[in-house]
């Protein structure tokens, strides 16, 4: 089945969003975003450069990892930025995976760990990751749980959530990352020229965005790239259903063991069938 593509490309879209923010030419963008989001001045995001977005493999059969876009200031910091427009499983996992490789393929076996440079993530997602609040924007690091106090600043995690940023009011909140969270969800052309009397900046990323999605080799990568995410999304969740199944098939294990009823256990499970938790209660343990 064709899939449809809206008049607008979407930045949430990982192909989009390296092509607005992951190019040489459009560094000003870039700039502007991180500044935004990590409230950084301009002459730290001087010389920044766009790096290789594959991740180191240290050893034959590990997993590669591949950013939407990777940086390095000229402190050393190295920041990675991805887009999820769908929920992912495991997406935390996946996260502190990626994180992980960005700090440990820094330093070599003879290095000292103090060359070590804090690295940030930013997660931009077009669904709800923090569930426990309404903030659009988070920011998580190695914190002391009950008194606050920061263990290091050798890496750090950005989320921004942008259907939570979409129930903002402009006039109670202008900020420049206001600004951009509505730039990630805009849809037509006149939200686009809305966004583009903010400022400078947003004029030139709403011309082109615009550029984009009259572009006919960009949207076919934007199609390939809706069909590969969705593909890999089934499969994935294919994998997580499978785990969660045989959790609940080892809880109803334990529960017949210790003589619990076939009702008792349903009540305690979820996506199992009276006939399948029978049918475990006749095989011999």
């Amino acid at each position: 089945m064709k899939i449809e593509i809206p008049k607008i490309l979407s930045p949430m879209i990982d192909v989009v969003f390296k092509l607005l923010f992951g190019t040489e030419g459009n560094k000003e963008l870039l700039m502007d975003f991180l500044q935004a989001v990590l409230n950084i001045s301009a002459d730290e995001l001087e010389d920044i450069i766009i790096a290789n977005p594959f991740l180191l493999q240290e050893y034959k059969g590990d997993k590669l990892g591949i950013l939407d876009v990777k940086l390095k200031l000229k402190t050393g910091k190295v920041i990675n930025i991805e887009v999820q427009i769908e929920p992912m499983p495991f997406m935390e996992s996946r996260v502190l995976f990626y994180i992980s490789k960005l700090i440990t393929e820094q330093i070599n076996e003879s290095d000292h760990y103090e060359t070590i440079k804090p690295v940030i993530s930013i997660i931009i997602t077009g669904h709800s990751l923090i569930k426990q609040s309404e903030k659009y924007h988070h920011y998580f690091g190695l914190y002391d749980i009950e008194s606050g106090i920061l263990l290091t600043d050798i890496l750090g995690i950005h989320t921004l959530e942008v259907l939570k940023a979409r129930k903002i009011n402009e006039h109670t909140e202008k900020t420049d990352l206001l600004n951009w969270m509505k730039f990630f969800d805009a849809k037509t052309e006149e939200e686009l020229n809305m966004l583009a009397e903010k400022s400078p900046t947003m004029k030139k990323a709403s011309l082109r965005l615009l550029e984009l999605s009259t572009d006919e080799k960009a949207r076919q990568l934007y199609e390939a790239r809706l069909k590969e995410q969705r593909d890999r999304y089934a499969r994935e969740r294919g994998v997580e259903k499978i785990a969660e199944k045989n959790a609940m098939l080892t809880v109803a294990k334990n529960a017949l063991q210790k003589n619990m009823s076939i009702d008792d256990i349903l009540d305690i499970t979820t996506g199992l069938s009276y006939d399948e938790i029978e049918a475990m209660q006749n095989m011999d343990y």
